[in-house]
C-alpha cells in the first residue's frame, strides 16, 4: 500500500450525489482518494454501511500497511534475518496465503517480497544515481516469495534485508471486501473506487451500468475511452503517473523482479476487467510488466477476463473487450 497521511475520516452523513437516491462518500486511505457511490432509498442502511466500511478500511490499513510502524507487515519486516517467527491470525494467514495464487497468476513477476528493489530505486531517485549492476544483483538475493518461510499460523523472513509490501494487491483486495460488505448490508447498487481500482455492483439506476473513464496513458488526466460495468471489477496499471528522471532517463515505479530494473517498453498503460478487482489488478500489473505482446497473450489466456493495452502507436485488446465500450456522447 502507498503511504497514507490520514486514515478514513469519520463523516456525519452521506451527502446526496447528482441524482436522487445516490449517496456519495469520499475519504483518504492507503495513500489515495477512496470513493463510494451507492443507490438506496434507506438512509439508515447507507449510514450503517458507511460506518462499517470506514472502520474496516481503517483497521485493514493499520494492520497491513508497511508505512504504519505498528502494523503486522512492519513487525514482520523488522524481524527479517533474526530467526524470529511472527504469529499470524486467521485473517493474516488467509491474506498472505493468497500470495501463492497471485505469484502463479502473475508468472512470478508480482511478488510482495520485492520491497528491497523498490527501496533501492527510491534511493536512486533521491541521489540521482542509477544503481550499479552489483547493487541490483545483491538486492535480488533477498527478493523472492520462495525465500519466505511459512508454517501454519506463523511466518518469518530468514535473510537480513528482506521485506514485504502488499501494495501489489492490498488495495484491490480492500475494494473487493468493501464491495462484498455492501451486499451484506443489502446494498446491491454500488461503486467502490479506491484510487482507480474499482468494483461495480448493480447499476446507478438511470442507466444499465456504471460508466467509467479509462485514463489515457499518453496524456495522464485525460479520458482515453469509456467503459460500462455491472457486477465486475476493473483496474489499470502503468508508469505514466509515477516515475523519476535520473541522468535524463525516465524510470517508472514498476520493477521487473526478473531483472531488478524498472520496466521500460512501449506499453503506456493496461486496463483489465474481471469478476473481481483483485484479479483485475494482478493481471493489469503483470501484463504491463510483461509488455504489449506477452501481456496481451496473458490476458487472452484467462477465463472471464478482458483487457486492453495502450502503446504509443496502437491499442491491443482481447477478443471481447469491445463489448464493454461505451460510445461517446
Amino acid at each position: 500500500m502507498s503511504s497514507s497521511s490520514a486514515s478514513p475520516a469519520p463523516a456525519n452523513r452521506l451527502p446526496d450525489d447528482l441524482r436522487e437516491g445516490i449517496f456519495k462518500l469520499e475519504f483518504r486511505a492507503m495513500g489515495t482518494l477512496c470513493r463510494l457511490l451507492l443507490r438506496t432509498d434507506a438512509v439508515k442502511t447507507a449510514e450503517a454501511y458507511r460506518d462499517a466500511a470506514l472502520q474496516w478500511v481503517k483497521d485493514f490499513e493499520a494492520k497491513y500497511s508497511r508505512f504504519q510502524e505498528t502494523s503486522l507487515i512492519s513487525l514482520i519486516n523488522r524481524a527479517a534475518g533474526d530467526g524470529e517467527w511472527i504469529e499470524l491470525d486467521e485473517d493474516a494467514e488467509q491474506l498472505l496465503g493468497m500470495v501463492d495464487t497471485i505469484t502463479f497468476l502473475s508468472k512470478g513477476v508480482l511478488d510482495p517480497s520485492s520491497l528491497p528493489l523498490t527501496r533501492l530505486w527510491q534511493r536512486a531517485a533521491r541521489t540521482s544515481e542509477v544503481p550499479s549492476e552489483s547493487e541490483v544483483e545483491a538486492t535480488l538475493n533477498v527478493v523472492g516469495w520462495a525465500l519466505v518461510e511459512r508454517e501454519p499460523g506463523k511466518i518469518r523472513l530468514p535473510r537480513e534485508g528482506m521485506a514485504l509490501d502488499l501494495g501489489g494487491y492490498g488495495k484491490e483486495y480492500a475494494v473487493d471486501h468493501v464491495a462484498d460488505m455492501g451486499r451484506e448490508f443489502g446494498v446491491t447498487d454500488l461503486l467502490v473506487d479506491f484510487g482507480r481500482d474499482i468494483r461495480a455492483l448493480g447499476t446507478p439506476g438511470d442507466a444499465p451500468c456504471w460508466v467509467l473513464g479509462v485514463e489515457d496513458g499518453g496524456r495522464p488526466g485525460e479520458v482515453w475511452e469509456r467503459i460500462g460495468l455491472s457486477d465486475r471489477g476493473v483496474a489499470s496499471s502503468g508508469n505514466y503517473r509515477r516515475f523519476v528522471e535520473i541522468g535524463g532517463e525516465s524510470y517508472g515505479h514498476l520493477i521487473d523482479i526478473r531483472t531488478g530494473w524498472p520496466v521500460r517498453h512501449d506499453c503506456q498503460g493496461v486496463t483489465v476487467i474481471s469478476e473481481r478487482c483483485l484479479e483485475a489488478g494482478v493481471l493489469a500489473t503483470t501484463a504491463y510488466i510483461l509488455g504489449p505482446h506477452e501481456g496481451l497473450e496473458l490476458l487472452e489466456n484467462q477465463f472471464g477476463v478482458e483487457g486492453c493495452l495502450q502503446t504509443s502507436s496502437r491499442k491491443l485488446e482481447t477478443r471481447a473487450y469491445h463489448r464493454y465500450a461505451v460510445a461517446s456522447a
